[in-house]
């Protein structure tokens, strides 16, 4: 077990680990417990009742919060022609084709936090899906990573678009937003989130598919959140 420090043996305190607490009095807390000096994420983490070993029991998309996630992501785009200058013009960092998959590969360069791509480079970008698959960075055209409407793809992810998909244990780990946010846009975040969860349920899912919801800030106590009376408006 990690050694804790005064503050979060202080956090632990606020709550009742056998609790499972509305959304509003979870997020209230959780403001509570962020006590570090810099700005804490605020990350949900959901187990689904599926089993992700199986394609069409698998949970994956995307969605742009409502107010972002605090964080301004920067973005790789593996394209050509006139594309190039659309990525360019959208905001993206980084743009170009073989020499940035070369790049990668010799260099072991992740100056970036999302790879975008258009179909016809994905015969480049499948080179790298050994490098890129383990970091969570491969483009997914169910993302909307893989696309030629590159302007749209990148004002999404610039905007706060996160991605959310099952990880071994089914469990889905998706940061919505700073401690400095406040309650109603982290809130709000929450809701987008997990209604976009929810409509993906798979439909040979039975059973409680909602199984655990926990909130929590980066150096705060996991919060339970009883998914039964997660309401959207």
């Amino acid at each position: 077990m990690p050694k804790r420090g005064k503050n979060y043996k202080e956090s632990i305190k606020l709550i009742d680990k056998t609790t499972l607490y509305d959304v509003n009095d979870a997020i209230a807390l959780v403001l509570q417990t962020a006590k570090a000096k810099f700005d804490e994420t605020v990350e949900v983490h959901v187990k689904l009742g599926v089993d992700g070993r199986h394609a069409d029991q698998q949970v994956r998309g995307a969605i742009v919060l409502p107010h972002g996630t605090g964080k301004t992501k920067t973005v790789l785009v593996f394209a050509k022609g006139d594309k190039v200058k659309e990525a360019e013009d959208a905001g993206a960092e980084y743009v170009g084709a073989e020499d940035l998959a070369k790049k990668i590969q010799s260099e072991n360069w992740f100056d970036f936090d999302v790879v975008v791509a258009t179909p016809d480079m994905m015969g480049v970008v499948g080179r790298l899906g050994k490098i890129l698959g383990p970091k969570g960075l491969m483009p997914n055209p169910k993302s909307g990573t893989v696309t030629m409407d590159l302007d749209k793809a990148i004002q999404e992810i610039k905007a706060g678009k996160v991605e959310y998909r099952l990880d071994k244990a089914n469990i889905i780990h998706t940061p919505i937003g700073k401690a400095s946010f406040g309650q109603e846009k982290l809130l709000a975040n929450f809701n987008t989130l997990l209604e976009a969860i929810v409509k993906a349920k798979p439909t040979v899912a039975k059973g409680q598919y909602l199984k655990n919801v926990t909130i929590v800030s980066t150096m705060g106590p996991g919060i339970k959140i009883n998914p039964m009376k997660i309401i959207f408006k």
